[in-house]
């Protein structure tokens, strides 16, 4: 019996942790360093656009409810202004350095679901005391990350259900297109058109070309909101973090458990989906973690990885070439990086863009990664039933114990694999 081993035949936990730091280390010198050559032969502008695009829909849903967040807890504008930079910036650094290192497109953002939590309960602690439970949150998830263990738990997914589940996720995006239709007709049928007219002519421009045509109208109708903004300069104020028992129960345990069950693991699924599972979890995880830990103190919530956002940049709107969307995985960190000296002019410019025109684009630049989910997850008649359960329950958007539905589906997929594909797991 070798060291290290139980009598079992099962590794420990250190020698497990050992082996995860040592594939890490490998998976890193065995790649063949990008060089600004091969960035600049491999640029384009669907590419560029769809790391912007990323950042735009990632942040226009939620800056609102950051800002809500912050205003409950009576922040100062120089402390809600730290919050918007920080984390911007933990989510620029990690998406540029993680894309540039693996060559794929690698998107990270901030934990929705635990911004939602702060949202509703930050305002019960003390500013510090919210501060040492996001260092809580991040400790866990970068010792988690970095021992592997957590690697291990995500190579057990089947490709079928990975694929299922990022369908599910994209499906009500799609649906939401046609949703938008009876409020704003002529805008969201307009860009419908024009995507449709472009894909068949310039398929690579057909989301950007979807957009300029939604602005042209939105303009011409009056759609705008004309809410006013200004720029202001960018700030980062340090707040010392204390940490209490209460603190860490009503805020970091259920932080890392939505971070780890409601974006990490619907990210690694889409990220497998869209062809690049060969991207170590180990990583992704880790360096998403070390990076919340290093902003928590100017304000940053979870810096995680991307569902939604990551199959823009993941999908065939990117480029034809899956080897060449890891520029937009490097334009979606740059985006996130200016996006954090920008934040006054980013805020005000979504809210003066009308919903329509933002569920349009959205739907429409998922369009590709969603056909492509939906082929690979009932590609073999012996997964469908399985795929077509976990995409059901994803798509439900059906919220458990405060979980969100993308958890749920890879749950129901798992079981109906261990029921109807025993032993299976590819």
């Amino acid at each position: 019996m070798g060291p290290g081993v139980t009598p079992s035949g099962q590794t420990t936990a250190p020698e497990r942790s050992k082996a995860a730091w040592h594939d890490l280390r490998m998976s890193i010198l065995a790649r063949t360093p990008l060089s600004l050559g091969d960035l600049r032969r491999d640029l384009s502008f669907s590419a560029v656009f769809s790391g912007f695009l990323a950042m735009f829909v990632g942040l226009s849903g939620t800056l609102a409810l950051l800002f809500s967040a912050a205003k409950s807890s009576h922040l100062t504008a120089a402390q809600t202004s730290s919050w918007v930079m920080s984390v911007c910036v933990a989510i620029g650094v990690t998406g540029l350095v993680l894309s540039w290192v693996y060559r794929a497109p690698v998107v990270t953002a901030f934990s929705t679901p635990g911004l939602a939590l702060l949202a509703s309960d930050m305002n019960r602690f003390s500013y510090a005391d919210v501060i040492g439970a996001l260092i809580v949150t991040a400790l866990v998830v970068t010792v988690l990350g970095f021992s592997g263990l957590y690697a291990r738990l995500v190579e057990r997914i089947p490709s079928a259900v990975a694929a299922a589940v990022l369908a599910g996720i994209l499906l009500p995006f799609a649906l939401g297109v046609f949703r938008a239709l009876p409020s704003s007709p002529l805008l969201v049928g307009l860009m419908v058109a024009t995507y449709l007219v472009a894909r068949r002519f310039a398929a690579r421009y057909a989301v950007p070309l979807a957009l300029l045509i939604g602005l042209i109208v939105a303009g011409f109708t009056g759609s705008f909101t004309g809410a006013a903004f200004a720029w202001t300069l960018p700030s980062l104020v340090f707040t010392a973090p204390s940490f209490s028992l209460s603190a860490t129960l009503v805020l970091a345990l259920p932080m890392t458990i939505l971070a780890l069950a409601s974006q990490h693991l619907p990210g690694l699924a889409v990220m497998k989906a869209s062809g690049f599972g060969r991207v170590p979890a180990t990583p992704l995880v880790g360096v998403t973690g070390l990076a919340s830990l290093l902003s928590a103190s100017f304000g940053a919530h979870t810096t995680t990885l991307a569902a939604i956002t990551a199959a823009i940049c993941a999908g065939p709107e990117a480029h034809p070439e899956p080897s060449k969307r890891y520029v937009a995985g490097l334009a979606s960190g740059a985006s996130y990086l200016l996006a954090a000296l920008a934040g006054g002019v980013l805020a005000g410019a979504f809210a003066l863009l009308p919903p329509a025109l933002l569920a349009a684009l959205a739907g429409l630049a998922l369009t590709g990664s969603l056909l492509s989910s939906l082929e690979a997850s009932l590609r073999e008649a012996a997964w469908r039933e399985v795929a077509l359960l976990t995409l059901v329950v994803t798509a439900s958007g059906v919220t458990f114990l405060g979980v969100g539905s993308a958890f749920w589906g890879i749950v129901v997929g798992l079981a109906a694999t261990l029921v109807l594909r025993p032993g299976r797991t590819a």
